[in-house]
């Protein structure tokens, strides 16, 4: 199949599954709210001015449910303009591209895509032809692509590699501003999370002025196990679906990427910071970092003032970032914020089939509403 007629079929998966997620709630939508600080606009990553998200959900025939996100932290040539970064890591059982770089020089140069385990490496090739392809990078010959991974093999046909590099490129031009879709798209179309459809999710916080007024926003693709937790209250055991709880026990292990996004003046030591707390989100939701799960968060601020030049005629740098003791609301709205991406991951993933005629049930809200309602009668 052509590239063009290849994007014009994963144009109709797109569609097809927005309309499967349309009619499924966000949590705050259901009437659960989380944390303590106010949301953003959207409650999305998206809230932090410059962000843009795109997917491609890539579904065909009965046995391919896979896809790929595109996070940007800005339009511009980001090769040319980095962004301070972190990742820290929780669980390492996982495939991060460009780990080592990002710690070891503090930024990022690349949008950060998503997609499944044996999809990485294309994924990493389209995103080095991406930034080569900008102008102004003629000359350059070192990319540090960033990718994260989770394994949908449960519902997808993932040794098909059914991910191609126009996948990838469409992921990107299709990123936006705006509200994020969520759910079983892109790189969340074949995931689970704590035994039922799991997905892309996202949400944000917004500091008051006296703290700074930073927003921070959170979007993850939850692939992984633990007993399921909303509000302190231990759902995943009255459901029935819960880690150790032998017939599940394959689908309750598996990762978590978290990806942070902040507007607030943090160099790469604070942003890894950011990104340790981010993770609790996870521990929030009853996740505990299993041994098969490879649960990691990528942090980076886009404040223009941090961003770092490929090529400057000075020999020094000099930036003003935020003090030690003004991170701790920071801090909160990170696991707030991932805490509530989560949630909404499972609260908008409908029902799936996937390969081999496997079936992984949505989160069944009407048992929700009952478990919380008896919750807080007692």
């Amino acid at each position: 199949m052509k590239p063009t007629a290849l994007l014009m079929v994963v144009s109709l998966f797109i569609y097809s599954s927005a309309l499967l997620s349309e009619d499924r709630p966000r949590v705050r939508e259901f009437g659960i709210k989380t944390g303590i600080l106010e949301t953003g606009k959207l409650n999305a990553i998206t809230d932090v001015e410059g962000v843009k998200v795109g997917h491609v959900t890539v579904i065909q025939g009965k046995n391919i449910r896979t896809g790929v996100t595109a996070v940007c932290p800005h339009s511009g040539n980001i090769f040319q303009e980095k962004v301070p970064a972190a990742i820290y890591t929780a669980n390492g059982y996982g495939k991060l591209m460009g780990v080592t770089q990002v710690k070891e020089l503090g930024n990022i140069e690349t949008p950060i895509i998503l997609t499944n385990t044996l999809s990485l490496p294309v994924s990493a090739d389209a995103l080095t032809d991406y930034i080569l392809s900008f102008p102004g990078n003629e000359n350059i010959s070192s990319v540090n692509a960033v990718v994260g991974e989770t394994n949908d093999g449960w519902l997808n046909d993932i040794r098909g590699k059914h991910i191609k590099k126009e996948h990838v490129l469409q992921a990107i031009k299709n990123a936006c501003s705006g509200p994020v879709e969520e759910g079983a798209v892109g790189a969340g179309t074949g995931t689970i999370c704590f035994g039922f459809k799991g997905g892309i999710g996202t949400a944000s916080r917004k500091l008051p002025p006296s703290k700074g007024g930073y927003t921070v926003g959170v979007l993850v693709q939850t692939n992984h196990g633990g007993i399921l937790q909303i509000n302190g209250i231990s759902v995943g055991m009255h459901l029935g679906k819960y880690f150790m709880k032998q017939a599940l026990e394959e689908h309750l292990e598996g990762s978590c990427i978290v990806i942070v996004a902040t507007d607030a003046p943090l160099n790469s030591r604070n942003l890894e910071r950011l990104a340790k707390r981010a993770l609790l989100g996870i521990v929030r939701t009853g996740g505990f970092y299993s041994n098969a799960s490879g649960d990691y968060a990528i942090a980076f601020s886009t404040d223009r003032s941090l961003r770092i030049p490929h090529n400057s005629s000075s020999t020094t740098l000099t930036q003003k970032v935020l003090r030690n003791n003004q991170m701790s609301p920071l801090f909160l709205a990170a696991v707030e914020a991932c805490e509530e991406a989560i949630l909404n991951s499972m609260f908008k993933a409908r029902a799936m089939k996937g390969r081999d005629n496997h079936f992984i049930e949505a989160l069944p809200l009407d048992k929700i509403k009952q478990i919380l309602g008896e919750k807080k009668k007692q």
